[in-house]
């Protein structure tokens, strides 16, 4: 082989490195920064890329996506001195790669350095009791003061939470205790709302009882006036039908008032509870003369027929030789 095949041999290996050296290709979710003689020039983007081979050189390679760091648990003493254990994690993505690439030396670390800083002073700001029941507002703090302190990173932070607040043992124990102490609280007020409910309306009830029942002797104390009126007015009325009777020499409708009244107050003496014996001491022509007047009130009424026909009433009823005293009536027992 002479030297000229040599040449050739070196100068097409030399022409095949220079090109592989300057055909970069990107993949997919990653930026290259180029660097000529130790100096950012430009940022590669996914895809096939070019280079001046032996002038530019890969300097960083940032991933673009979306990355998730933990943060380390750590104990913050909260504004009350209560001492928790939290721990979390941050969400970002890089947006420039320059920056995140020459703007800080370890953006992980840094990030991570940051937040936790940040924890502190939000937490440490804080009540226990709102330290432990306001963890979105915890949350949003802390994403707003994180975010704006890597923006000249490169870096947008989208998200920061807290995943665990851990209270030392004898604060739970406590809390607990609180917790119950508050139910059993809750429990007696309810209770005690109950009863004082309940009370309530059985005494509404009661006041709703009396007034119904005061409503109805009222209506029962007018009825009974009022049947009391309407019968003092008929009695008036029949007292003063027998008064004009009279004033007109009619003496019937006199004898029949006296017997109706005789014998009704003789109906209610027997009907009496309290009556065991009965002595009557009247006679029946005394009751056959008041039957008389009311058959001269039926002739003066009804005419000359209805008369005749009580008299013949009268006359089956009545021995012809004269009224007769009856047979002593024998004591009822």
């Amino acid at each position: 082989m002479t030297g000229f095949d040599i040449f050739a041999i070196a100068f097409v290996l030399l022409v095949i490195v220079t090109l592989f050296a300057g055909i970069k290709t990107v993949p997919q979710g990653f930026d290259w920064t180029i660097e000529r003689f130790g100096k950012y020039t430009r940022t590669l983007s996914p895809g096939l890329n070019l280079i001046v081979p032996y002038f530019d050189r890969i300097g960083r390679k940032i991933n673009m996506m979306e990355q998730v760091i933990n943060i380390p648990e750590q104990e913050v003493i909260t504004k009350d001195n209560a001492t928790v254990t939290v721990d979390g994690v941050a969400f970002y993505q890089v947006f420039d790669a320059a920056k995140a690439s020459y703007e800080v030396a370890n953006l992980n670390q840094a990030i991570t350095v940051l937040t936790m800083t940040n924890i502190r002073s939000v937490m440490g700001s804080m009540d226990l009791d709102q330290v432990l029941s306001h963890r979105d507002e915890i949350n949003e703090r802390l994403l707003r003061v994180v975010d704006a302190a890597v923006s000249p990173w490169g870096v947008k932070v989208n998200r920061i939470e807290i995943k665990d607040i851990v209270p030392p043992a004898d604060l739970v124990e406590a809390m607990g205790r609180q917790m119950k102490a508050e139910r059993v609280k809750r429990a007696d007020i309810l209770q005690a709302e109950g009863q004082r409910q309940s009370e309530i309306l059985r005494a509404e009830g009661a006041k709703q009882g009396q007034i119904l029942q005061a409503e109805g002797r009222r209506e029962a104390a007018f009825r009974d006036a009022e049947a009391r009126e309407r019968l003092a007015e008929a009695e008036a009325k029949a007292t003063q039908m027998v008064s004009e009777s009279i004033a007109k020499g009619d003496v019937a409708a006199l004898n029949y008032f006296i017997a109706d009244k005789y014998i009704k107050a003789f109906g209610q003496l027997a009907e009496s509870p309290n009556q065991k014996v009965l002595m009557l001491p009247i006679e029946t022509s005394s009751v056959l003369g008041s039957l008389a007047g009311i058959g001269e009130i039926a002739r003066a009424t009804f005419g000359e027929s209805a008369a005749s026909a009580s008299a013949a009433a009268r006359r089956g009823s009545v021995p012809s030789a004269g009224p007769t005293p009856p047979p002593p009536v024998p004591p009822q027992r």
